[in-house]
């Protein structure tokens, strides 16, 4: 168990390639909006939820025939967006960004949440990318072992930043804590960057943070980067070990996005999203972009993604409940 400081700050909320290419799921019907069509992002804007969502707006606009506007509801740890979107008309024009805390985790996590996961349906993974363990550069720590001495050995303790409870970036932090002895403060932000800006500025020690608000900090000089949590190394951080090369078996985390909707919209209406994503998704510039930020484009069948989630929210309830994780 660790103990635990909140933080207010800007609220911000988190790669593996298909087997088929994203083309092969575009068959079928696309989607036609009669209105603008509404992407809910249940973060402020500049964090990975925001920047994804405005990403695939900006190409799913021509492919529908109207604006795809991007709507920022922060809070909550996702829960006032994934709201929004259920209070709009359920006909296929209001998504939400959804990911692995408020669709998966925060199931376990949170003992009472406002919606089930009856409430939604999902259209489409969007990315997958790796979470990375950054350092302040003035810690004495350029790795997991140096990180763990340190803990030890520091009169003071450590303290680890937490963007969002319930994030990829939490849960792996918990796990990397609980499985290498490592006692931490949690100190829980409303978002990443406020947790980076402390964490840059030394008043916190380190952090578990997807790749798309790391790695510019990474490269600037102002963190470092000390392993992924991925099976495979990032190409964007190719010389950074990952943990399960480090001794820490099995330990293959990461970021995920997704689109919901409301489990009232029509079957058909979901299906035709799904086709008009996987074409926005299949677009050169997406799928440059996001493998610039460290991650992969995924797409693929609703289908897919219903079992996708199902097996997050599995996999995660075993790891939340077996290390008795807090939100």
């Amino acid at each position: 168990m660790w103990s635990r400081i909140f933080q207010m700050g800007a609220p911000v909320i988190a790669a593996v390639s298909l087997a088929l290419p994203l083309s092969a799921h575009s068959q079928g019907e696309v989607f036609k909006a009669s209105k603008p069509m509404h992407i809910v992002a249940p973060s402020s804007p500049g964090g990975i939820l925001d920047q994804t969502s405005r990403l695939v707006a900006k190409a799913l606009t021509d492919i529908v025939g109207q604006p795809v506007i991007v709507d920022n509801h922060p809070g909550a740890g996702g829960t006032i967006g994934i709201q929004t979107m259920l209070r709009a008309e359920p006909d296929g024009h209001t998504l939400v960004m959804g990911s692995l805390g408020p669709n998966a985790a925060n199931y376990t996590l949170q003992d009472k949440l406002p919606y089930t996961a009856a409430d939604m349906t999902g259209v489409i993974r969007v990315l997958t990318m790796p979470d990375v363990v950054v350092v302040n550069p003035k810690l004495p720590v350029k790795s997991i072992a140096e990180l763990k001495a340190y803990a030890q050995n520091s009169p003071n303790g450590v303290s680890m930043a937490v963007s969002t409870s319930g994030s990829s970036g939490h849960l792996a932090g918990a796990m990397l804590n609980q499985r290498a002895g490592i006692k931490a403060v949690e100190v829980v932000y409303r978002g990443a960057s406020p947790a980076l800006t402390d964490l840059v500025g030394g008043q916190v020690d380190y952090m578990v943070d997807n790749l798309i608000t790391a790695l510019p900090l990474v490269r600037s000089g102002k963190l470092r980067a000390i392993a992924v949590t991925t099976r495979e190394r990032s190409a964007e951080l190719p010389d950074v070990p990952t943990l399960m090369e480090l001794g820490y078996k099995d330990f293959d985390v990461s970021v995920w996005l997704g689109l919901f909707v409301s489990s009232k919209t029509p079957a058909a209406t979901v299906q035709a999203l799904n086709a008009a994503l996987n074409k926005a998704l299949s677009d050169p510039q997406v799928q440059k972009t996001i493998a610039q930020q460290g991650g992969s484009a995924t797409g693929g069948s609703t289908e897919e993604f219903a079992q996708f989630v199902r097996n997050e929210t599995t996999r995660w309830a075993e790891v939340i409940r077996a290390g008795n994780i807090k939100p």
